[in-house]
């Protein structure tokens, strides 16, 4: 049985965010929580936003989302969403300022104080009523395409770094611009680029049945491959540009169908303490191992079809040499040594992957022993 469901208000294309006032009209927001980072500040992004929204909205910020959003960070923001009477929250960002403002507009109407009850891996998903506060997503980066999806991955008090996921969860608009990523720097798009061919991809291979998702992720992988080093290259690409939004906003489209093991073991090294990795860095690490690993559960037509999209011989092999290449030529770090992982914690993060919600998706189900190896095949020299 597979569950189809694309149920939010997109508006795309170069000068959305001019739309933001009427759309919030639309939505009977008027007193806003907004979601960013210091990062998006300092960029002079919000001030961009900020002008597009009515001149005598109350506005409240927070604005100290971290690369990897926490459980400590949304009782900040909830806080002040609580004390400022807001109605509803603006999230401004990339994936992490999203996935935070959906536990916020979680925790801001359901029963807490603790998210984890809500988490995907611990049942959480009937838990989340349609009473979420409602969420405007405006994505500055193109990969997580978070700004469409049922989900957003947060760090527990506990450590762990898990998912809430439920249709109550999409944003009632996503407002997509790809104006606002003409300034990424070109180690953002490559990282959150790789993210959005990660999330096509896996989706792809997943063993799950969902044709409409699979043509969504094979149209995504397609732009984001002919795309992505164009923007990495050129940040004022237009064209590229606005095809890595497009890409990324169908690799969450369709990643409902399901992800798999590069997303397993991605989540719990992106949770490892002490360490600020990139998701979509890791994900691209870990995906040329993984796709390798998954070569005898694809069909060969869907080796093909992606053969076909990279330019590559119809084998797992080439795809995930196709892949280390990209990798290479956008600069991807060389591996996760580079990044500052260390061997004594690989059984955490293989531990972690076996219980991901991914796990359970992927088309072929790695034991420990075949996770810790693709941790030691993503490690580098």
């Amino acid at each position: 049985m597979a569950l189809i469901t694309y149920l939010t208000r997109i508006q795309f294309d170069f000068g959305a965010i001019k739309l933001l006032e009427a759309e919030l009209q639309l939505l009977g927001m008027r007193r806003p929580l907004i979601v960013t980072d210091k990062g998006i500040v300092a960029a002079g992004i919000w001030d961009r936003v900020k002008a597009n929204l009515p001149g005598n909205m109350p506005i409240s910020m927070y604005d100290q989302t971290p690369e990897n959003p926490t459980e400590a960070a949304m009782r900040e923001a909830l806080a002040v969403y609580r004390e400022q009477k807001c109605d509803g929250i603006i999230a401004v960002g990339g994936g992490s300022s999203m996935d935070l403002a959906k536990a916020v507009g979680l925790m801001a109407t359901h029963p807490g104080p603790s998210l984890l009850p809500y988490a995907t891996v611990e049942g959480g998903a009937p838990k989340i009523t349609p009473a979420v506060a409602p969420i405007v997503a405006i994505p500055t980066t193109s990969g997580t395409g978070s700004e469409v999806s049922r989900g957003g991955v947060i760090i527990m008090d506990n450590g762990r770094k898990l998912a809430i996921g439920s249709p109550n969860l999409i944003p009632k608009l996503a407002l997509c611009d790809p104006e606002l990523t003409l300034g990424l720097p070109s180690h953002l798009t490559a990282g959150t680029g790789m993210d959005a061919i990660a999330h096509c991809a896996e989706t792809f291979m997943s063993a799950a049945i969902n044709p409409p998702a699979e043509a969504i992720a094979l149209d995504g992988l397609e732009k984001a491959w002919r795309h992505l080093e164009r923007a990495v290259k050129d940040g004022q690409d237009r064209e590229a540009r606005w095809n890595m939004m497009m890409a990324s906003m169908q690799g969450a489209m369709c990643f409902q169908k399901g992800l798999g093991a590069v997303h397993s073991l991605s989540h719990p090294t992106g949770g490892l303490k002490g360490l600020r990795l990139h998701h979509g860095t890791l994900n691209a690490l870990y995906m040329p191992g993984v796709v390798r690993f998954n070569g005898p559960a694809l069909s060969s037509g869907k080796i093909e079809k992606m053969a076909a999209i990279m330019g590559t011989k119809p084998s797992a092999e080439a795809l995930a040499d196709a892949i280390s290449g990209m990798n290479e030529r956008i600069g991807i770090p060389k591996g996760l040594k580079a990044m500052g992982v260390t061997e004594d914690r690989f059984e955490a993060i293989a531990d972690g992957a076996l219980i991901d919600h991914c796990h359970m998706t992927t088309p072929r189900q790695p034991t420990k022993a075949q996770y810790l190896e693709l941790i030691e095949g993503a490690y580098g020299a």
